[in-house]
C-alpha cells in the first residue's frame, strides 16, 4: 500500500527498479522433476503501475469500502496481484471521510472546442457554446468545492489555456467567458504565467510562445500535450470536452471514426496520465449524428462518459462531479524486458455485481 502518492513521478506506469532475473536449470531437484530447465539469463524492469478507478452504483453514486480482492486487473489475459487499493475522497464534514478514506482534491479541465468557424453552416452552434459556458459558470458559482482545482482550455487553430488550474471562482468565470467567445488569452501575447507556484499547473509543463502554436496545429496534438501536462498531478483528472467531435468521416455520408494517424498517441497519452474525457455534445439533434460514435469511443477509451440529449448543461456537469467524489488508487507491479518501451493494454473489472467501473485502459512503460 502506498502511503505517500506524491513521491510518484508521472501518473500511469512508474519505473520502480531494475532487477536481474536469472533462472539456472539443474537436473537436481524434487523427485517429481523429470526434465532439466535450460539455462538463460535476462534483465527486466519492474514497473509500479498506478490506476485511478471510479466505482459507482447505477445512479452514479460512488461506492466506498472495497479492497484489493474486489478488483480484477489483467495484462494480456493474466490477472495481476494488487499491492494496494486505497480510496481517495473529497467528502468532508458530517457523513464524509470514513475509515480508510484518504482526503483528496478533484481536478477538472473545461475544454471548449471553438465552434465559430462552423457558425455559418450551423446557425445555433455558437448559441449552444454560450449555453455551455453559462452552465459551466453556474456550476463554478454554486457547486464547485473549495478543494476542487479547475482549469479552462480550448482549441481554435491551436491549444489555448484561458486559465491555469486554480480555486479562484471569479478568475474561472472570466476564463469561461473568454473561452466561449474564442478570445485568445491575453491578446497580443503568446504566453501566460502559471496561476500558482506550488499548486497544480498546465502552463508550467507546456511549451510556450510560438512553439506551443507549432506543436498544437491539430486538436489531437493539442489535447495530447494537455494530457501530458497533467502528468505531475497524482490522481484522476477529468477533461470536460464541449464540442461536436473531431473524428474523421468514414466515407461519404458515413459516421466519424478516430483518425488513425493521430488518435493512438492521444489515447495513450490520456490513459497514461489518468485523464478521463467526458464529451458534452453541443449539437441539437435528438438522434445520433455523424460524430456520435467517435465521441462515445473517446469517452469509452479513457474511462469517461459521453453526454448528449440533455436539457441543461448543468445536468452532465453535476453527474460528472458526483461520480468523482471518490475513486480508488490501485497499485501493482509489472515486468517488461529492460530497454524495451511500449504501451501495455489493461482490462479492469470488479467482482462486485451490479456496479459501474471506469478506469484507464493502458499505460506506457520503458523509454
Amino acid at each position: 500500500m502506498r502511503t505517500n502518492p506524491r513521491k510518484a513521478t508521472l501518473a500511469g506506469a512508474r519505473l520502480a527498479a531494475a532487477a536481474l532475473v536469472a533462472a539456472v536449470g539443474s537436473a537436481a531437484g524434487t523427485a517429481a522433476q523429470t526434465r532439466q530447465i535450460p539455462q538463460f539469463e535476462g534483465r527486466v524492469e519492474v514497473t509500479e503501475v498506478l490506476l485511478d478507478v471510479v466505482v459507482t452504483d447505477k445512479k452514479g453514486n460512488p461506492i466506498a469500502g472495497l479492497g484489493k480482492k474486489d478488483f480484477i486487473v489483467e495484462e494480456n489475459g493474466r490477472e495481476m496481484e494488487l499491492t494496494g487499493a486505497d480510496f481517495y475522497t473529497t467528502r468532508y464534514g458530517p457523513g464524509g471521510g470514513g475509515d480508510g478514506e484518504i482526503p483528496a482534491s478533484r481536478y477538472f479541465v473545461l475544454f471548449f472546442d471553438d465552434t465559430r468557424m462552423m457558425a455559418n453552416r450551423i446557425n445555433r452552434l455558437v448559441q449552444q457554446q454560450q449555453k455551455a459556458a453559462r452552465g459551466s459558470q453556474e456550476w463554478i458559482e454554486t457547486e464547485m468545492r473549495p478543494s476542487d482545482w479547475v482549469a479552462v482550455a480550448g482549441f481554435g487553430m491551436k491549444l489555448k489555456i484561458f486559465h491555469d488550474f486554480t480555486q479562484d471562482r471569479e478568475a474561472l468565470l472570466q476564463a469561461v467567458t473568454d473561452a466561449a467567445r474564442g478570445i485568445d488569452p491575453e491578446p497580443g501575447r503568446w504566453t501566460q504565467e502559471p496561476a500558482s507556484d506550488s499548486g497544480p499547473s498546465l502552463l508550467r509543463y507546456l511549451p510556450s510562445g510560438r512553439e506551443l502554436r507549432r506543436q498544437t496545429r491539430r486538436i489531437y496534438s493539442g489535447m495530447r500535450l494537455l494530457a501530458e501536462a497533467t502528468g505531475h498531478i497524482v490522481g484522476r483528472k477529468n477533461l470536460l470536452y464541449f464540442g461536436i467531435g473531431f473524428g474523421t468521416l468514414d466515407g461519404p455520408g458515413g459516421f466519424a471514426i478516430p483518425d488513425r494517424r493521430y488518435y493512438p498517441d492521444l489515447e495513450r497519452a490520456l490513459n497514461d496520465n489518468n485523464v478521463a474525457v467526458y464529451p458534452i455534445d453541443l449539437t441539437l439533434q435528438a438522434a445520433r449524428h455523424a460524430q456520435s460514435d467517435f465521441l462515445n469511443a473517446l469517452a469509452h477509451d479513457t474511462g469517461g462518459v459521453y453526454y448528449r440529449n440533455f436539457i441543461a448543461f448543468t445536468t452532465p456537469m453535476r453527474a460528472i462531479a458526483n461520480e468523482n467524489i471518490g475513486y480508488y488508487l490501485l497499485s501493482y507491479r509489472s515486468e517488461h524486458p529492460e530497454g524495451e518501451a511500449g504501451y501495455q493494454k489493461l482490462r479492469v473489472g470488479t467482482r462486485i455485481p451490479a456496479v459501474v467501473i471506469r478506469a484507464q485502459r493502458g499505460y506506457r512503460y520503458g523509454g
